[in-house]
């Protein structure tokens, strides 16, 4: 993908995909990691899980194929690639990247960005509403070290924001 790699995290609904789409939109080289990468398996193993196996529809067990994304970073075809989503799994392949970022709200932004959500998608139900405000107050499902974007701006100027950030 890129000859430079980064990975944009944060919990549901801070705008993963919104930064990823914009990425796309201004030519960069960006993958949907969720749309892209993520199956249902044991983060440690990274076998196969059938079914929600865990309060949250699954997300648990929400991953990245190690294997697509090893291969995607050693194709050198672009200057920089950004990889978007969520993973439970990260901590298997977080070393490959140049660097890794965070967006990241206040829980007003987040639970009304939830609450427009449809039912079918990840968030729209209250109980997984309740499941990522608890996960955003205690930042235990994103990477610690990341460099932390306030994403409550508008797409274009979070995705100025990251890119000053590669150089």
């Amino acid at each position: 993908m890129g000859i430079r790699n980064y990975l944009v995290e944060g919990v549901s609904g801070t705008g993963k995909t919104s930064v990823c789409d914009e990425l796309q939109r201004r030519g960069v080289q960006a993958v949907h990691g969720d749309r892209e990468l993520a199956y249902q398996g044991d983060p440690e193993t990274g076998a196969p899980v059938a079914g929600s196996m865990v309060a949250g529809g699954g997300h648990a067990h929400h991953i990245w194929d190690v294997g697509k994304v090893e291969a995607l970073i050693r194709d050198k075809a672009h200057a920089m690639s950004f990889f978007c989503g969520g993973s439970r799994n990260f901590h298997r392949f977080i070393h490959l990247f140049d660097g890794v970022f965070v967006l990241d709200v206040d829980a007003g932004t987040l639970e009304r960005r939830l609450a427009a959500r449809p039912e079918d998608e990840f968030g729209g139900r209250a109980s997984e509403r309740e499941f990522v405000l608890r996960l955003h107050a205690t930042k235990e499902d994103v990477p610690k070290d990341g460099v932390v974007i306030d994403a409550t701006a508008p797409v274009a100027r979070v995705v100025d924001e990251i890119l000053k950030r590669c150089g």
